[in-house]
């Protein structure tokens, strides 16, 4: 299966372990490093490892749904494209806008929180020397060629892996009294996760808090995102998609044990992260240090991930002819110039309305990143429910699909459903709110957008491409 082409045609060059590490990268960033402290500091300990299990069962649902998609149809853009096909054009572009503001927001707010993390290093150089320098790195990673992309993932991954890994084991041995504390107080065990209680502050605070841990598990749609930029997506993606899911899993269950073990709830709101407090119990040399370099690792991670997809998404508009024809060219190395050349410029702006209107625009753009990331979930997971029931229609066998998700149409119903509660969940937060205030207009906005716009392009083009 081919994409309709206009400007030239990106290259196979991932590989599994590539892929795996994208999405791992995508996901283990500023929400598990410090959006978890906040969490704790609001549902409590239990009500926090309720909150992470609940997202892990939703990401495993979208990723059933986006397995069986891109195995079927592995293009890069994938998530507009399938909802172009099954939920109708105007949601489709919607969908790619919503996404690729996601990661510009993200790219510009990466690079302001790097250049704080040098500031630690070297205090007499301004941070937005710091900024420049990251800005030409992250954008010559992504330039020279997927695969450079693909490795400089990989390596800025593995860090973020083993410091998590080195976090639970120590984090466990210290809760056990394996590892004394460095005060010289007892071994925590599990008195703290439940000292105040189950659920101190009853069960609507974990309602409130869904968006967040979603946002945090935000990234293993990047596996989507790269599948038309993989060697034999047939067998990597399934592949990486288990393997994803079950690390995940691990990870994120594992590090919130630790964290709400050690951690009383009283403290987890207080600290900037509540992995530096867990070093500092432990009496870690060097914590400070350590942590300190595993964190700019993490945000330029999120930053290399971030300019990837987001510059994927222009390109597959520009493909699909719902953008100028320039963002659909590519280099000789197969690499969309201008729509990561654009892509980059979006995320200096948003670097910018960081630093110059912190409480207005960047505030505003950082709510509608959230929520879009729960949107485009809730896109993939009508998506795969019209797509498996027009597969049936046309009188095709399920054999057909070389990845198929189980129990449908229960997969895509519970986790469409639970996308739209975490969304519902976010009136009942104050703080929070902002989110659909500027949202729903920002999706009203593109679907306004896209009937203006729209090209001259018969929408029979854009139909489902045959195996």
């Amino acid at each position: 299966m081919q994409t309709q082409q206009q400007g030239g045609q990106l290259k196979r060059t991932m590989k599994t372990r590539h892929l795996i590490m994208l999405s791992l990268g995508g996901v283990i960033g500023t929400g598990l490093f410090f959006n978890t402290g906040y969490i704790i500091s609001t549902t409590g300990a239990a009500g926090t490892l309720l909150a992470y299990l609940i997202g892990a069962l939703v990401v495993w649902l979208v990723m059933q749904c986006l397995g069986e998609l891109s195995v079927a149809m592995p293009e890069t853009g994938a998530f507009h494209l399938y909802a172009s096909r099954y939920l109708g054009p105007a949601t489709g572009y919607t969908v790619a806008w919503l996404y690729w503001l996601t990661w510009t927001v993200a790219l510009g707010s990466s690079f302001t929180a790097a250049g704080f993390c040098m500031q630690y290093w070297f205090p007499q150089v301004p941070i937005w020397a710091w900024c420049l320098v990251f800005c030409v790195l992250i954008y010559s990673l992504n330039v020279i060629s997927t695969r450079f992309f693909a490795e400089g993932e990989f390596w800025f991954s593995l860090v973020k892996v083993i410091t998590i890994i080195a976090f639970i084991i120590l984090g466990g041995a210290a809760i056990f009294g394996f590892i004394p504390m460095q005060d010289g107080s007892p071994a925590p065990g599990l008195h703290n996760l439940t000292a105040e209680g189950w659920f101190p502050h009853g069960g609507l605070p974990i309602l409130m808090t869904m968006v967040a841990v979603n946002f945090a598990f935000s990234g293993t749609e990047l596996i989507g995102i790269a599948a038309g930029e993989t060697e034999n997506p047939h067998k990597v993606i399934p592949v990486a998609i288990r393997t994803t899911i079950a690390r995940l899993i691990i990870f994120f269950i594992g590090t919130v044990f630790v964290l709400a073990a050690l951690i009383p709830m009283q403290q987890a709101g207080v600290e900037k992260s509540p992995f530096v407090l867990v070093f500092e119990k432990v009496g870690i040399p060097y914590a400070a240090d350590i942590f300190n370099f595993v964190i700019l690792t993490a945000i330029l991670s999120a930053a290399n991930s971030g300019l990837y997809a987001s510059g994927r998404m222009l390109w597959s508009l520009s493909n699909e002819r719902t953008l100028p024809h320039c963002f659909a060219r590519v280099s000789k190395n197969g690499v969309p110039l201008v729509a990561l050349s654009v892509s980059m410029l979006g995320g200096v702006l948003a670097l910018f309305s960081s630093i110059v209107a912190p409480d207005t625009v960047f505030v505003a753009l950082s709510a509608i990143s959230g929520f879009a990331v729960v949107a485009v979930w809730l896109s993939i997971c009508a998506s795969h429910f019209v797509f498996r029931r027009r597969h049936l229609q046309q009188g095709r066998a399920l054999s057909e699909l070389q990845y198929r998700a189980p129990w449908y149409p229960l997969v895509p119903v519970l986790g469409f459903i639970l996308c739209l509660v975490a969304c519902i969940g976010l009136a009942f937060d104050p703080s929070q709110r902002i989110a659909l205030y500027c949202g729903l207009p920002f999706v009203a906005l593109c679907y306004g957008a896209y009937y203006l716009t729209r090209s001259r392009q018969p929408v029979q083009e854009i139909q489902h491409v045959a195996e």
